[in-house]
């Protein structure tokens, strides 16, 4: 068997794998995005119960196989348990997860989108600025991240200039300062719009993540429910 490696990370899915166990995708510092198998993780005495959940953030130590890693203890630092209790948080976070793990791969330096998916999922609860906002910051800085976000995108005279600052602060800002601003209404929708059009130049896929999202806030409206169950961003 090989040596136990520790790594630091987040759980961005879990799915049941059998019986009582479960298979999680870490993103990680250290090995990008990978696959780990928590072995009787489904249990309700397991220790591993609680780490192998979607949000879980901290150092794991995993064994790895030929085709996946086996995930033998945690000591998870964050739960994110105040977006996990917040039905609209909680759908903004499981997509920004499910467009992280679209942009990542195995054995590639993870620690950017790592640290901007911490950062992000640390200032939804806070809900200032706005979660659409939010969304569109991380949107940007992923692409930015990844390489394909055109710079002079934040260069473009037919935008006003409010917008023009805003998409250059978006580029450039460390990840401690980036949501660290609002928009006047005008001004988010030009911004929204450039982000839009990027998005669909660049993304070749859907997220249910997203079409989920859009349901929940349209059933918030109508309905004014903000609270999530304990397990509610698992998907067991």
């Amino acid at each position: 068997m090989s040596e136990p490696l520790k790594v630091t990370g987040m759980v961005l899915s879990a799915v049941p794998a059998g019986e009582y166990d479960k298979r999680i995708v870490l993103l990680t510092k250290e090995r990008g995005k990978i696959t780990a198998f928590a072995r009787g993780a489904r249990k309700t005495n397991s220790l591993l119960l609680a780490a192998a959940t979607p949000f879980a953030f901290g150092v794991f130590t995993v064994y790895e196989g030929r085709n996946a890693y086996t995930l033998v203890q945690a000591d998870i630092s964050d739960y994110f348990r105040n977006v996990r209790e917040d039905v609209i948080a909680a759908c903004y976070a499981c997509y920004f997860m499910e467009l992280a793990e679209y942009y990542t791969r195995e054995n590639l330096d993870a620690s950017q989108m790592l640290n901007l998916l911490y950062v992000t999922l640390r200032t939804l609860p806070k809900q200032e600025p706005d979660n659409e906002l939010i969304r569109c910051i991380f949107e940007m800085k992923a692409m930015v991240i990844n390489g394909e976000y055109p710079y002079e995108a934040a260069e473009d005279e037919g935008l006003q200039a409010s917008t023009r600052y805003a998409l250059s602060y978006v580029i450039h800002a460390p990840m401690q300062k980036l949501y660290q601003f609002t928009l006047q209404p005008e001004i988010f929708r030009e911004f929204r719009r450039v982000q839009d059009y990027y998005n669909s130049i660049a993304i070749d896929r859907k997220f249910k993540s997203l079409e989920i999202l859009r349901q929940m806030t349209e059933t918030i409206r109508n309905t004014g429910i903000t609270a999530m169950p304990e397990n509610g961003a698992d998907k067991t």
